[in-house]
């Protein structure tokens, strides 16, 4: 018995003196690891966690589909636990996030606003039950959409009568309709293949992509300054994984990430998206057509109506906008 008792105690006492085995968070894309994403977002969010619990909390990165391929799927994924943290399109799945698109619409990010800042001003009052099952770690929007074509020159509406135009959700597709194009809603990661065999004309997305998908090897004309838009981004991280944590752990996510670390994506797609345009002047083999107000007025004659529509068309939209812009 008195050898039964030491064991115990010896057992005990290296118990207590191990280190505790360290907890590993999966955060899965689908896109390569040089992307936007990477340096902006998840590089400060995994530095920030490992840092603020000494390394017992960390995570791993999936890129490029490693854990699922279907880019539609991230919300999905991160649901089923096949992940423990997602990035995704709000867009990509439209039907599930009606308010939370309502800052993608033309206009809707006024001059002196930040679409982080307005998807946080009303994640609480009206965006939260549209992300059931999850916690979101970053909520930011894009730069403002640009018109990138192969082969075809976009001055006007008109313009656009007729052709295929990808789009990123059904937000876009409302506005690319009103303006006589036909709206094909694919993943961005098709887009590149689709522009070079001509399955779609041209593109309406931030200019980001230009850079962040190659589209400068096969789109040879961009339109610059209509109100069309921009796309939005979350990064969701599941609700019971999370909940599952310590609360050192848990403190590490919250402080890691929210508001600050949302700007810092945002801002690293503007300032991608501004030095993509830069390169597609400079290459030379590209026309760059920057509208003059005249002709941004012509398209914000329809965009701007669209947009008043779909907020009125949405449960909640006056109120999810007015939640959105204030102070």
């Amino acid at each position: 018995m008195r050898l039964l008792s030491a064991a115990m105690a010896a057992t005990f006492a290296t118990a207590m003196t191990e280190p505790a085995l360290a907890e590993e968070l999966s955060f899965a894309h689908f896109v390569p690891p040089q992307h936007t994403l990477t340096a902006s977002l998840i590089e400060p969010l995994s530095q920030g966690v490992a840092e603020a619990t000494g390394g017992d909390l960390t995570i791993k990165v999936y890129p490029g589909g490693e854990l699922g391929k279907g880019p539609v799927e991230q919300y999905v994924r991160v649901l089923q636990g096949v992940a423990d943290i997602t990035w995704g399109l709000q867009g990509y799945t439209s039907s599930q996030f009606p308010r939370s698109m309502l800052v993608e619409l033309p206009g809707a990010v006024p001059a002196g606003k930040s679409g982080y800042d307005m998807l946080w001003n009303a994640y609480e009052s009206h965006l939260m039950d549209e992300f059931p099952g999850t916690i979101p770690l970053a909520l930011w929007v894009s730069e403002p959409n640009v018109i990138i074509m192969k082969d075809h020159e976009i001055r006007t509406p008109e313009d656009l009568s007729g052709l295929k135009i990808r789009v990123a959700g059904a937000v876009a597709a409302e506005v690319v309709t009103a303006l006589g194009a036909t709206p094909v809603q694919m993943p961005m990661p098709e887009v590149y293949n689709a522009l070079q065999t001509g399955l779609i004309d041209g593109v309406v997305t931030g200019s980001s992509a230009i850079a962040d998908f190659k589209l400068d090897e096969v789109a040879n004309s961009y339109t610059i300054g209509p109100p069309l838009g921009r796309i939005s981004f979350y990064v969701v991280m599941n609700k019971d994984r999370y909940d599952g944590l310590s609360d050192e752990e848990r403190q590490a996510i919250d402080r890691s990430s929210g508001r600050a670390l949302s700007k810092g994506a945002e801002d690293a797609w503007h300032a991608k998206g501004a030095k993509a345009i830069a390169d597609a002047k400079a290459a030379g083999n590209n026309r760059v057509i920057e509208l003059s107000k005249d002709e941004i007025a012509a398209f914000a004659e329809i965009t701007l109506a669209v947009a008043d529509e779909v907020i009125d068309g949405v449960d909640g939209g006056r109120g999810a906008v007015t939640a959105m812009l204030s102070e």
